[in-house]
């Protein structure tokens, strides 16, 4: 990856770069179906081990991410019972948890936000006190049984108006509203974790790298703030952008919003052969052209999109549903699963190579500190492709303009300095790599 930096500021500027240890990275999982699976009779084996949990602990997931509806009298499942039982299994593997609202009674996702029914009469503010009682309530049960999750989606896949009576996919929001009901449940997280030993993050979620920043672009307009990470879903099936596209919006909303971000879901075929009758979601009609449906092609998927995060600034990957294999059990729509050929498992229960994605040798970032020398300029910002085109701000601290990015160690450099806004000045360009093990970079004279 080759990287242009313009620093648009009549000065001196310096790189230092330090080890990435200090930063979390998630290697995670939805297993919002294991609990049902288990009942179903669903078998898996990992080098012998047969328990879902156990398993996902063992290849290397540090997290994972379960849903939960409000009222779903469809199912038994996804209620707070179940998730109970899902996060008391996660954290006694050690791993981590992130709860999933969907603020319904049945799926929310990037096409239909449905109130649930017991709020569908409520005024505005009504919902929204709702919405954060609701929430409240939910952290707080799950606080008094020591099993408060360490993030927190208000809402799953939320591109369109929350809370809504109609699937109304591409219709205007109404941002006034829809930030009403989203800062309810983010002050609701915050006084939840308020006699916590846990504080949650919190993350707002919206599918498919081209709705993202212009859906955070309107939110922060909006007014909701108190927020901590971007989530985005991808999956090429119902997606515009290929690989190189969800490199450029993470790299875009991180540098543009300050937010650290998350592949929150994805998933790759590893075949077109089904299991069952019912129709799976995804196939080779929505294969890339370098990774094929096949054991290998998944696997490979699941290594490059992480490396893919990480090299343009995010955090993690979850995938979506690793363990949503097919089993005697029906669904609304047929016997089955949806997502067998899909799942980490083949058709006898055995795992399969991308199970273990969290274990492959990733190329871990070093944190880049980007400084020019305070001269009362009035032109704070520093732009290059690491950002995706954004100008950014830089912090003004101790006598110097500061931003800080983390990059993929030997990525190259090209920076310069200008006397004013504008193209790049001829006499201060400079061209340096990331170190490997971090350490300072000086470029030009040094700062006094």
């Amino acid at each position: 990856m080759k990287t242009h930096l313009l620093a648009l500021l009549p000065a001196i500027a310096l790189l230092t770069a330090s080890a990435a240890e200090a930063r979390d990275y998630w290697f995670g999982a939805d297993l919002s179906y294991v609990n049902e699976m288990k009942d179903c009779g669903a078998k898996y084996d990992y080098k012998g081990e047969t328990d879902a949990y156990k398993i996902f602990a063992q290849s290397g997931h540090n997290l994972v991410r379960v849903r939960i509806w409000v009222d779903a009298k469809w199912t038994p499942y996804s209620d707070l019972a179940d998730v109970e039982k899902t996060i008391a299994a996660a954290k006694a593997q050690g791993q981590k948890v992130l709860l999933d609202f969907h603020y319904s009674d049945d799926w929310a996702d990037g096409g239909k936000q449905l109130v649930p029914a017991a709020w569908a009469g409520l005024s505005e503010d009504d919902q929204a006190k709702a919405l954060y009682q609701y929430t409240l309530d939910t952290l707080n049960a799950l606080q008094a049984k020591n099993l408060m999750p360490e993030m927190v989606q208000v809402g799953n896949e939320t591109n369109g108006e929350i809370l809504r009576t109609q699937p109304e996919e591409h219709v205007p929001i109404h941002w006034e509203r829809n930030a009403k009901l989203f800062n309810a449940g983010i002050k609701a997280v915050h006084d939840a974790a308020a006699d916590s030993s846990i504080k949650p993050e919190i993350m707002l979620h919206v599918a498919q790298p081209e709705n993202v920043e212009p859906w955070f672009a309107a939110a922060t307009a909006a007014g909701v703030t108190g927020y901590d990470i971007i989530g985005l879903s991808y999956y090429s099936k119902w997606s515009k952008a290929d690989m190189n596209g969800l490199a450029e919006a993470i790299r875009r909303v991180h540098a543009r919003f300050g937010k650290d971000v998350v592949v929150v879901e994805t998933g790759y075929a590893f075949t077109d052969e089904a299991a069952d009758r019912a129709h799976n979601l995804l196939g080779s009609d929505s294969a890339l052209k370098d990774y094929p449906v096949s054991v290998a092609g998944q696997a490979k998927y699941m290594r490059d999109i992480m490396q893919l995060t990480l090299d343009a600034g995010g955090i993690g990957v979850v995938y979506w549903e690793p363990a949503w294999v097919s089993t005697k059990c029906k669904t609304r729509w047929a016997q089955g699963s949806d997502w067998e050929n899909a799942a980490f498992f083949d058709y006898k229960g055995k795992a399969l190579p991308a199970l273990e994605w969290p274990k492959a040798a990733y190329v871990w970032p070093v944190e880049v500190t980007f400084a020019v020398a305070d001269q009362g300029q009035a032109a704070q910002y520093l732009t290059g492709d690491f950002t995706g085109g954004v100008t950014v701000a830089m912090r003004k601290t101790g006598g110097r303009f500061v931003y800080q990015a983390w990059l993929r160690p030997e990525t190259h450099v090209v920076a310069g300095t200008a006397e004013s806004e504008g193209a790049l000045g001829d006499a201060e360009a400079f061209d340096v790599t990331v170190p490997k093990t971090g350490g300072p970079v000086v470029l030009g004279r040094p700062q006094s």
